[in-house]
């Protein structure tokens, strides 16, 4: 597997998703020893005690996944998954925020998301958007959110019309302190891929094709992510 399966979160995000979905989903992840399991925070609970006693963690999203919930939104949504035993929030970044230049307002979330989620000693994933943002917007979230300290920088939600590229993915490592790691996600189908993915530089991948990547087995099934 070429350790590749240490770096996926195993994702389901769809908004038709069964609890045999869930129960599937953490299966394979432990079976394959994913990183990770993505799912809606409704899930959170069910997916912790799936993957009790094994070393996968339990990550969920927030703001998802256009980002423009009030941060008292995504605030109340940090504290209930982490409730619920969440162990890495992948939160939304305000995207008409960026689009707009309005960086005081980004800083102003961040200020407010980033203790809470430390102080409980769990994980925050900032998710930027990539695909629809300039160079020059996605360098500046480099600059915003790795001073902050988050502790990995996201490609997308695989929710918009282009995700992971291997561009982003070397623009964050350029431009983001060492001290923060790189998420791609967002169309991720395949070994070839994945692999490039992680040698440009992340550390981690978010996708729902985790047993295809890692097996090589066709993915006819992969949608969204």
């Amino acid at each position: 597997m070429d350790k590749l399966n240490a770096t996926i979160d195993h994702t389901i995000l769809k908004p038709t998703t069964l609890v045999a979905d869930i129960e599937k989903l953490c299966n394979e992840a432990m079976q394959y020893q994913f990183a990770a399991v993505c799912v809606p925070p409704n899930f959170v609970k069910t997916a912790k005690a799936l993957v009790e006693g094994s070393p996968v963690k339990v990550a969920t999203v927030i703001g998802f996944p256009f980002g423009y919930a009030a941060v008292e939104a995504k605030l109340a949504e940090i504290i209930l998954a982490m409730v619920d035993g969440a162990d890495e929030l992948d939160v939304v970044a305000n995207i008409s925020a960026i689009k707009n230049n309005d960086w005081q307002y980004l800083a102003n979330e961040l200020n407010h998301i980033l203790p809470v989620i430390h102080s409980k000693g769990k994980v925050i994933k900032v998710i930027i958007e990539s695909g629809i943002l300039t160079d020059e917007e996605i360098i500046k979230c480099c600059e915003l959110y790795g001073v902050a300290g988050i502790d990995y920088l996201k490609t997308s939600t695989g929710y918009a019309e282009k995700g992971a590229t291997i561009e982003a993915v070397e623009l964050f490592k350029k431009h983001l302190p060492a001290n923060v790691q790189i998420k791609a996600s967002g169309g991720i189908r395949d070994y070839a891929f994945a692999k490039a993915l992680v040698d440009a530089g992340a550390t981690r991948l978010g996708c729902s094709a985790g047993v295809a990547i890692v097996t090589g087995a066709p993915d006819a099934k992969a949608r969204g992510y």
